[in-house]
């Protein structure tokens, strides 16, 4: 049993029926992660012990007969910013938070434990989750495995390398204007950002609280449903977390198969406007057609608000947010500590420029300025004023269709390097992403091609709040007309993974 091979539903239920041990199936992982980490650069550590010791439980546990959990023995890699108190370090990819071990697991790593998961190890991420590329951690940049010179996506961009690169079958992210889903496209697997509030951010080192969401990045839609599966739910540990008599928990993989009759997609005519990618276009409406031939019903709708002014929008409300979350690494509370300081001031304007990177730096200022005294009613104010206008042009457009449809993102995978320099060039990789976290609604991203270089092609899929199930029976509606899943990077096959 291979990870290479197999989903991460064959994997486990080939377990679940004895044809293979957990045991085997992590050994196979952390060989995989052993021979293609080198050039990928997905985890930030890897914890062979402790997964080899979970996997040996899951047997005796399977063995003796006794309950083994939804996941029992499948390998998943956890995303950095996650907390894990296994004695891994959850440094968010920052030098701040170098060598931190969480006293505790977040929510979803607990649900994972339950549910008889195996974690392999902690991903890469750009710094705090604040990046489009994964070239932002402060321990090296992840490479997309399909391309060696090209990015892999960001924030989340470890955990889609890890899971296209077939060095774990599934894994978690976090996605706070994309984060999960634009790398997923990227790196050609499935990536599914929740309805805010239907998995709970406990133990999640906040980038924007009223954004991040955690998220499966998965092979295939039903993987992905597997793991969504696993850890949504109440949690009373978070607010701002749904409880189960407001929204029950649907049984997401039993919704896969059903039929979806009548479906109606909207086309936002804003996301095939100037910035297209041709190949992506292409890749895309190549897509909507294979829906049409099924039955679907296209229909073009507006979304003006939630195109033009989603960027300026999400880079006021995040960074403003930002600027409160990471006030906390100041070298006294958390965090980095100068040894070379005058005094209690330069101690902390020392810590935390040594700290944190350009990037972080650089949104902390954007959100501290937008909250200052005398232009918070200007720009921050005025975002969230926006903010509802975004929702309400998703409001308007549900009435209509069953679900959106469009690219994830306008370009494919982009050179390593190249928009280092240009940071609203980098900003715009989120354009057609960011306004599903400012309206809190549920989005996917499914693969739908690739390019002529070889580089994976994203369909975003997005419907109203507490509709996943819907979502991934519509993703699923199409992955079974196409056959995207069964290609692997070359690098996977032993063939090095080149530049495209």
């Amino acid at each position: 049993m291979s990870p290479t091979e197999s989903t991460a539903r064959q994997v486990r239920d080939a377990i679940a029926r004895r044809e293979a041990s957990a045991a085997e199936v992590t050994e196979a992982c952390l060989a995989a992660v052993d021979r293609l980490d080198p050039q990928v650069h997905a985890f930030l550590s890897v914890d062979h012990a402790g997964a080899r010791r979970r996997a040996a439980e899951i047997d005796r546990r399977l063995a003796a007969g006794e309950p083994a959990g939804l996941l029992a023995g499948l390998p998943v890699a956890i995303k950095d910013n996650l907390c894990t108190a296994d004695g891994q370090a959850t440094t968010c990819a920052s030098r701040i938070l170098e060598g931190w071990r969480a006293p505790y697991n977040a929510h979803v790593v607990d649900r994972l434990l339950a549910e008889g998961a195996v974690i392999v190890g902690k991903t890469n991420l750009d710094e705090f989750a604040m990046g489009s590329s994964t070239e932002n951690s402060a321990y090296g940049t992840t490479r997309n495995p399909w391309a060696l010179d090209r990015v892999p996506g960001g924030s989340s961009g470890g955990s889609a390398a890890a899971v296209a690169a077939r060095m774990v079958p599934a894994a978690l992210g976090s996605d706070t204007g994309g984060s999960i889903r634009q790398p997923a496209a990227l790196c050609g697997v499935v990536g599914v950002k929740p309805t805010y509030g239907r998995v709970s951010r406990y133990g999640l080192v906040a980038f924007a609280s009223s954004l991040d969401q955690i998220g499966p990045i998965a092979r295939t839609v039903g993987d992905a449903a597997l793991l969504l599966q696993a850890t949504a739910g109440h949690d009373a540990r978070d607010s701002t977390c749904v409880s189960q008599a407001d929204q029950p928990l649907p049984d997401y993989l039993a919704a896969l198969e059903e039929p979806v009759e009548g479906l109606r997609i909207g086309v936002p005519r804003q996301f095939f406007a100037e910035g297209l990618d041709p190949e992506v276009e292409a890749a895309v409406r190549e897509a909507l057609a294979v829906y049409e031939r099924l039955g679907a019903k296209l229909t073009d709708v507006d979304l003006p608000h939630a195109t033009d002014y989603a960027i300026a929008t999400y880079y006021i409300v995040a960074t403003s947010e930002a600027s409160s979350n990471l006030a906390r690494y100041d070298g006294v509370h958390y965090g980095h500590r100068s040894r070379d300081h005058a005094d209690m001031i330069d101690m902390y304007m020392r810590s935390r420029a040594e700290g944190f990177g350009d990037e972080v730096k650089r949104r902390v200022m954007l959100g501290t300025y937008a909250l200052s005294a005398g232009y918070y009613d200007a720009y921050y104010k005025k975002a969230l004023q926006v903010r509802r206008l975004i929702r309400r042009d998703f409001e308007e457009a549900f009435r209509k269709v069953d679900c959106l449809m469009g690219p994830t993102s306008p370009t494919p995978a982009f050179r390593i390097g190249e928009r280092a320099a240009d940071p609203l060039a980098m900003y715009l990789s989120d354009i057609y992403t960011v306004s599903c976290n400012l309206a809190a609604i549920a989005g996917l991203s499914v693969p739908c091609g690739f390019t002529g270089a070889g580089l994976p092609v994203g369909l975003q899929i997005l419907t109203d709040v507490f509709t996943e199930d819907r979502l991934l029976r519509i993703a699923r509606m199409y992955e079974r007309e196409v056959d995207w899943v069964s290609r692997a990077p070359a690098l996977v096959a032993g063939g090095g993974g080149g530049a495209a």
